[in-house]
């Protein structure tokens, strides 16, 4: 009789790995941000940098793998959301005065660091993670030895609104006070709502309705639409960037994946740029990969995975 196969049991996405050490960090200026670390170290060290209005639980999924491969894996919540507090009296809104903050955040972070230990570094970094990423290697931040950058934020889908016109509206609410307060509004309460949102993030139900499952526990982390602030540095840093002549000095082995149909990022601006990057490589995802690509279905998460494993036993070797 033969023995019975048992499958590896399924990670639970709603719990924190055992092992892991969440702490805080404290950043310039005093501001702590909500630090979580994950592995041995064997493989080396790696850099997990997530999007806007992300929180560390969302990517614990990913931390686990590649803990798993030996990575030595450090993850931190952004400035002003997450579990790193609020820049506003409004607890759902994602603000920042300049996005110079963050990248001077991450400048020191990522300093720390690589002091850390022995090995090679890589990063990786979603979203508005891989554009402040990519910004601050332009800037002359000292590169880590490879990085995978997944949907970054090059540009914003503006959809049919010019981008000129985009810019124009930011900056005129801005002008006008309300700086600080929500963008939009990000209605939840009806599942045809819920549904829309999910369409824009990924294809995976129980993925998303993790992400609402750790926002209703944890209600401190939970974010929800920009401020008019972040609008016009998004659009700003994001423009400045590709008229800048940095890309072009980013002298690392760089790995960008994106998706065709993503409705929150650009991935028109992301070929331009992934042009102008020596050596960079690109792969895009077709109909079946919405934005946020590693928390995709199976088919798509675990190509994206290995690609990335991939790229890094090749770049940054053992």
């Amino acid at each position: 009789m033969d023995s019975p196969v048992f499958a590896p049991p399924a990670f639970d996405r709603r719990a924190w790995p055992m092992n892991g050490r969440l702490d805080y960090w404290t950043a310039p200026g005093g501001w702590p941000l909500r630090r979580y670390r994950l592995g041995d170290g064997a493989r080396g060290r790696m850099l997990v940098l997530g999007g806007r209005g992300d929180m560390i639980e969302k990517y614990l999924e990913v931390i686990h793998h590649w803990s798993e491969r030996g990575w030595a894996v450090t993850a931190f919540d952004w400035r002003g959301q997450g579990g790193s507090g609020r820049l506003t009296d409004d607890p759902l809104c994602g603000h920042i005065e300049n996005f110079g903050q963050w990248i001077a955040d991450l400048e020191a972070f990522a300093a720390e660091w690589r002091g850390e230990g022995e090995g090679p570094a890589v990063i990786v970094a979603h979203s508005m993670g891989g554009h402040l990423l990519l910004r601050a290697l332009a800037e002359g931040m000292p590169p880590p030895d490879a990085a995978a950058t997944v949907a970054p934020m090059m540009g914003v889908h503006a959809g049919l609104l010019p981008m000129g016109l985009a810019r124009l509206i930011a900056r005129g609410m801005c002008a006008m006070g309300h700086a600080s307060r929500q963008a939009w509004t990000q209605k939840e309460e009806s599942g045809w709502q819920r549904a829309a949102r999910q369409k824009r993030l990924t294809h995976d139900p129980d993925r998303y309705a993790d992400e609402l499952w750790w926002r209703e526990h944890s209600r401190d982390i939970a974010l929800g639409p920009p401020s008019w602030r972040w609008v016009a540095e998004a659009l700003e840093s994001t423009r400045a960037l590709e008229r800048g002549d940095g890309l072009e000095r980013i002298a690392m082995p760089l790995l960008i994946l994106a998706a065709r149909h993503d409705r929150l990022v650009s991935t028109p601006a992301i070929r331009r740029v992934a042009r102008r990057i020596p050596g960079a490589r690109l792969h895009v995802y077709g109909r079946d990969a919405a934005h946020e690509i590693l928390r995709e279905r199976d088919h798509v998460r675990l190509d994206a995975l290995r690609r990335i494993d991939e790229f890094f036993d090749e770049a940054a070797p053992a």
